[in-house]
């Protein structure tokens, strides 16, 4: 695919604000000649590929800046056209002055994600790849930035590719049989379309039960804290943030709204949400947060359940985990001031073995906690190279075609013709298509690219 624009675009590539550094980047047709035009020093046009050049940018007899331009020379850059990086001091000013300059010589500011937008125009890679740059920039883990790099490297795309390329091979059976219908001919054997389509169903059906631990490698874990009032759930948060995030008080109804931050577990982010006490209350602002708790609870994709081995029974916090068990979301059950127990539910609670008793306030048997909070995600399923859908839109493709192909199967069970078989067979491939970008339209782009940041 080619990128018909040539125009040259500009934009600061790395952090605004002040630093020691800051990149202007220059993509197009014209823009090592643009730089060239302000550029004292060596003569740009003439260097070759990949090589830094010392010098000074100039308006006219102003010097603005000591700068490294850096030329990277069509074919052989990031977006595959001329490309020249300017290296300035980190300066807020300097970078407008610059800027500024290049918009004087031609260029225009460039759009969000258009350099990785050019790329993928050009034929650097394909949609599925260009997506994987972002997701690199923002990864905050190890875990987050494995799948990344091997999306980015194209061990996914390489996947969906290799599928397509199988059902295209009896879709043009499908179709010719179809430029033969009076004849009665079979070029496609069924009993092998039915084999392929069988694997196809598997190998998809693995790739989007993985987007459950994609999301989780991708955006965290929603992990809320939930109990009864004075549980200890805002101590709990404190103790795990190893800061006084959450105001802690002896008086019932203190948290009366959500409070959220994270932390990293072992290459996991889990998103803590500590939440207004679950009870029934008079006080309407109190009763707001204890909705908004419910809300919270529902949304989360893990919960820990606290509950007060001092002061609750054991009646109240069965019915509890009765209503967490109906949620159907997965939770960790807590027994908090394990160092002031009640007997009765001390006990109760000890036949289950997967109760955590802690201390939240002495910070007792938290280590266990954080233990069980990564075994319960398994990230030890995800290893290096394997691959793991992690981007919305894939795995919403992926069901489409999902569902496409069982429609194939069904055809072909119920022995329809060709061209009934042959419309399923399409929007299966089309459905592929769209993740890799080798079937697209520009809303689509647009929509895609216009998350990117400016510079990239």
């Amino acid at each position: 695919m080619k990128n018909p624009v040539s125009d040259t675009i500009v934009a600061l590539s790395t952090a605004p604000g002040v630093g020691a550094i800051a990149v202007i980047r220059l993509s197009g047709d014209d823009a090592i000649n643009l730089v060239n035009s302000v550029f004292h020093g060596k003569n740009l046009l003439s260097q070759q590929s990949h090589t830094a050049h010392f010098g000074t940018i100039r308006d006219g007899s102003k010097i603005l800046d000591e700068v490294l331009a850096t030329v990277f020379i069509a074919p052989h850059s990031f977006t595959k056209e001329n490309v020249v990086e300017v290296s300035c001091h980190g300066s807020p000013f300097i970078v407008q002055q610059l800027i500024k300059l290049f918009l004087r010589r031609g260029a225009r500011l460039a759009k969000a994600g258009e350099f990785t937008q050019r790329a993928f125009l050009n034929g650097k890679f394909d949609l599925a790849q260009a997506e994987a740059v972002a997701d690199l920039i923002n990864a905050d883990t190890e875990a987050a930035h494995k799948a990344a790099m091997n999306q980015m490297r194209g061990g996914f795309s390489e996947q969906i590719k290799q599928l397509r390329q199988e059902l295209i091979h009896f879709a043009s059976m499908i179709e010719l049989e179809l430029d033969f219908g009076e004849e009665d001919v079979e070029f496609a054997d069924r009993s092998d379309l039915k084999n392929l389509v069988d694997k196809l169903l598997s190998v998809i059906k693995i790739l989007a039960n993985s987007f459950d631990l994609g999301n989780v490698i991708k955006n965290g874990v929603p992990t809320v804290i939930a109990g009864k009032p004075n549980a200890g759930k805002s101590t709990l948060l404190n103790a795990l943030l190893n800061e006084e995030k959450a105001i802690v008080s002896d008086v019932a109804g203190t948290t009366r709204d959500f409070i959220e931050d994270e932390i990293n577990l072992e290459g996991v982010v889990f998103r803590f949400i500590d939440t207004a006490g679950l009870r029934d209350t008079e006080d309407k602002v109190e009763a707001i947060g204890v909705e908004r708790t419910r809300e919270k609870m529902k949304q989360a994709s893990l919960i820990i359940y606290m509950f007060d081995l001092k002061n609750d029974n054991i009646v109240e916090v069965n019915r509890e985990i009765n209503m967490l068990e109906n949620l159907g979301i997965p939770f960790i059950k807590v027994g908090n001031k394990v160092d002031e127990v009640q007997a009765e539910l001390y006990e109760a609670m000890k036949k289950d073995d997967t109760t955590l008793f802690i201390s939240a306030v002495n910070k007792e048997n938290l280590e266990l906690l954080k233990e069980k909070l990564v075994e319960t995600v398994n990230l030890d399923n995800f290893k290096t190279g394997d691959t793991v859908v992690t981007n919305i839109r894939h795995y919403d493709n992926l069901i489409q075609t999902q569902n496409a192909l069982q429609a194939v199967m069904e055809g072909l069970n119920s022995d329809v013709t060709g061209d009934f078989l042959a419309m399923d067979i399409r929007q299966a491939l089309h459905y592929l298509g769209e993740i890799t970008g080798e079937i697209t339209t520009d809303d689509l782009l647009a929509n895609i690219f216009s998350k990117f940041c400016i510079g990239k």
